[in-house]
This record gives C-alpha cells, structure tokens and sequence, in this order.
C-alpha cells in the first residue's frame, strides 16, 4: 500500500473507533513513560509540545495540564473533534504533512504512530519528525516492534510496520542524537526511543 491509501484506510477506521478509544482506560506503564519524559522536558525548560498521532487526546491533555503549550494532530477528524471538545488546540493533519514552521516546537510526543508509516516512508517521517524541533529539543517515539513485519493485520484492518530493534534504532540514528532506547515486554514488544534534535545537524541526513 502507498502511503496515501495507508492514510485514508486508517482514517476511516480511527472515526469509527474514536468514542471507544476515548474511553480507553491508559495502562499503567504508559503513564510511567510519558510521565518520565514530562521529567526531561522540565529539565530542559520545554515550553511547546506537539503530538503526533494525538488519538482522543489523552496524552496531549496531560502535558497541557502539566503547563506545556500542545498543539495535537491525527488524521481522523473525529477524533480531533474529541481533542478539541477537550479544549486542545488540535488539527487534522499526517506525519507527512505537519505543515508548521520548521522548529515550531520543543517537545514531540508520539505514541504509536510510526508503526502505520510504510517502511518507504520511514525516513522522511522522521526527518518530518526532526524539522519541527528546535535545536536542542526532544522527542519520544513509542511503537510496538521487535519483528521485521508489514502488511495489513487480520482481523483488525489497519496497516502497521514492526521494525526490529536494529532497524528502528538505525533508522532514528540518521536524523537524530539518540538519548535514551529501552523495551518493555507485554505479550509484544514495544519499543521507547527519546531523541534529540542536535544543535548542529551537518553529520545526520537531510
């Protein structure tokens, strides 16, 4: 699948899923990361956050309350309805298509996104990824992996891209400064990656 018909298969499945999803109560191990990277943020004084692959906006309401400015985006505009009624400021746009102003932001936050992106497509989402940041600034890549896999999964019908842990480590390391990557195992592995936008960039791809 191209990555335009990835986009429009998942955004159709997401408006159908977004009520249930919202109501998702989050497993106590998401907390924990998203609240450790909340601690690095503050250690760097990050003041802008933006989500990608946003959902209903749990995540993103969480580092609002914590005093961060969050900008949030998902290709499902129902679920970007939810985010907005939450009172988020929230857009419907792709991992390929964020639209800001390079270094936009201090801070990314994406939990599960990466894994829909086509494997094709995998370097220019994180150079995407990288050109919101500013100098200095951080993100955390959250995605289940640990196999070499692509395709449409059975009875579920969304597209996903699992990537070992070499091949996702590889391909972040050319685009960013890799500061923290560790996985946790629940029946499937998911993989942490922390990384940061380098002040100078001439040694990593464009």
């Amino acid at each position: 699948m191209s990555y335009d018909e990835v986009v429009e298969s998942l955004r159709a499945i997401y408006d159908t899923r977004a009520p249930q999803r919202d109501a998702t109560v989050k497993q106590p191990w998401k907390i924990s990361e998203r609240a450790a990277f909340l601690d690095r943020l503050r250690a760097i004084q990050a003041r802008t956050l933006l989500e990608i692959g946003a959902g209903t906006g749990q995540d993103s309401l969480y580092f609002a309350r914590a005093g961060l400015t969050v900008t949030a985006v998902d290709i499902s505009p129902e679920q970007v309805a939810i985010c907005r009624r939450k009172g988020l400021i929230a857009e419907v746009r792709d991992v390929l298509h964020l639209g800001f102003t390079p270094a936009s932001f201090d801070a990314v936050w994406s939990m599960n996104c990466l894994l829909h992106v086509p494997d094709a497509n995998l370097a220019e989402a994180l150079r995407a990824t990288r050109e919101t940041l500013t100098p200095g600034g951080l993100a955390f890549l959250g995605m289940w992996g640990g196999v070499d896999s692509e395709g449409i999964m059975e009875n579920d019908g969304r597209f996903f891209s699992f990537r070992t842990d070499e091949q996702i480590l590889t391909a972040a390391a050319q685009h960013f400064e890799i500061v923290d990557f560790h996985t946790i195992d629940h029946g499937f592995r998911f993989q942490a990656l922390t990384l940061a936008r380098p002040a100078h960039s001439s040694h990593l791809r464009n």
